[in-house]
């Protein structure tokens, strides 16, 4: 590989893996790329686990990874506020692994409205922010509290803008979904977004791996997110046709990425 990359930075949905299986090639390429002394460091959007039980993942498939080397949105976000205002009360649009994420992280969770009728106007009290995340158990009370402490002036964050999750057979709807419902219902904007394409997902990874931003290469698949944040942070990007992104996608970018891979096996063979 006559190439100037010392680290690789794969999303893992779509790129990776999908579902519980690796996808084809990415075994193969990522053992070649460790071998030929090239680091890796995978991210994602999803925080419905901790670090640790994406690492299992992948070493069970085959990829042998240390939680060390995984960064979420969720990691990113607790990480991000602990060290900037942790002061800030929490409402969390969010599964339980997120919440102890940004609990770890020595953050503020206000507990749950489970006994308010979804029905009547909540009022929320003690509310500073609230958080939304990709949450497989949102339901309309949920969706009216985060609503109602909006409306009343609480910050907006989010851990990852994908209107989609990809899923064998097809895909499931994402944080993006919730947060355009409660932007529209609102006219609010969120303000703080700590997955890809954030600035800060990708500064906390370059900063884990200890390479300057022109010497590593982001993989991906998706051209909005993972290719859009590559190249916001001055990287080489490859996006790989496994996942969301299909070729006509790419031929219609006026910016687009620097490679495109049918399977991660081809990153061996690129010449940058």
């Amino acid at each position: 590989m006559s190439c100037p990359i010392e680290a690789f930075i794969f999303d893992l949905d779509g790129t990776v893996y999908l579902g519980d299986a690796a996808l084809p090639g990415a075994v193969e390429g990522i053992a070649e790329l460790r071998r030929s002394g090239k680091r890796t460091l995978f991210v994602s959007n999803k925080p419905l686990e901790p670090r640790d039980a994406y690492a299992r993942k992948l070493t069970r498939l085959g990829i042998p990874t240390s939680s060390e080397d995984v960064i979420t949105s969720g990691f990113v976000l607790g990480y991000h506020l602990a060290h900037t205002e942790p002061h800030l009360r929490l409402y969390v649009v969010g599964e339980e692994n997120l919440l102890n994420e940004l609990r770890g992280h020595g953050l503020h969770i206000v507990p749950d409205f489970a006994d308010q009728d979804p029905r009547q106007v909540i009022v929320p009290d003690g509310i500073d922010a609230v958080v939304v995340a990709f949450d497989r158990t949102l339901d309309y009370r949920k969706l009216n509290t985060a609503y109602q402490a909006l409306v009343r002036g609480a910050r907006f964050f989010a851990t990852n803008p994908d209107k989609t999750c990809p899923m064998p057979g097809g895909a499931i709807p994402d944080a993006g979904a919730t947060i355009a419902a409660l932007e529209h219902m609102t006219g609010r904007k969120v303000e703080l977004l700590a997955g890809k394409p954030s600035r800060l997902m990708i500064d906390v990874a370059l900063r884990r791996l200890g390479v300057p931003p022109e010497r590593a290469l982001l993989v991906g698949d998706r051209l909005e997110t993972d290719i859009y944040m590559g190249k916001l942070a001055g990287m080489l990007t490859a996006v790989t046709l496994t996942g969301v992104s299909k070729r006509d996608d790419v031929q219609k970018m006026s910016s687009p990425p620097d490679f495109v891979i049918e399977s991660l096996a081809q990153l061996v063979d690129l010449h940058c």
